[in-house]
């Protein structure tokens, strides 16, 4: 399978690579028309698929290249379990960062709320992450964004006040098991999926 991938908003998959260039020369006749043209270190063809990691092994170019697409990184892989192919999907590093990186600002700028909002809130936020991010897979990057929000939030109850530094991980673990979800998957295999 063959992948035209345009600056992580559109990607469409062919079977042959003639397909693919074909298809990418008349994305770039048809915005032509327009005054609009493809960037082209933005546009690439990615082999991408079952047959792209013997394929890639064949010609010595190494391991498939991945694309990012729909908040998720896009990976060709075997199953452990019987070598099989799959497409493993996890979260985006970058975007886990920034995300991470404005719940932490959220935290500090409600550090004086009641506890209960806080956890309220926090777990909102956890599990929204969860309802999107939770694919088969991207278990340990969502077990780590959890993680990582809850350290966020014992940083900024104890920069609450002076007293906050015996506030500890062991006293915070009653309001985590109470409050905050754990990860966990929430959507099957496609196949299982769309079963009928």
């Amino acid at each position: 399978m063959y992948i035209v991938r345009y600056c992580d908003d559109f990607v469409v998959g062919f079977q042959y690579r003639s397909d693919a260039e074909q298809f990418r020369q008349a994305l770039a006749a048809r915005m032509g028309r327009f005054g609009l043209e493809l960037h082209d270190d933005k546009t690439r063809l990615i082999e991408f698929g079952r047959f792209a990691i013997e394929n890639r092994k064949e010609r010595d170019e190494g391991k498939p290249e991945t694309f990012d697409f729909l908040g998720f990184t896009h990976i060709c892989a075997k199953r452990k379990a019987d070598g099989c192919f799959t497409i493993r999907r996890k979260t985006i590093a970058k975007r886990l960062r920034s995300k991470l990186s404005s719940v932490r600002q959220a935290l500090k700028r409600g550090m004086h709320r009641p506890l209960p909002e806080q956890a309220k809130w926090l777990r909102a936020v956890v599990q929204g992450h969860f309802n999107y991010f939770g694919v088969p897979g991207n278990h340990q990057a969502m077990d780590a964004f959890r993680t990582e929000a809850i350290k966020g939030w014992l940083r900024a109850l104890r920069r609450r006040s002076h007293k906050g530094s015996n506030l500890t991980w062991q006293r915070l673990q009653k309001w985590i098991r109470r409050w905050i979800p754990t990860a966990r998957v929430t959507h099957p295999y496609p196949n299982q999926r769309l079963c009928v």
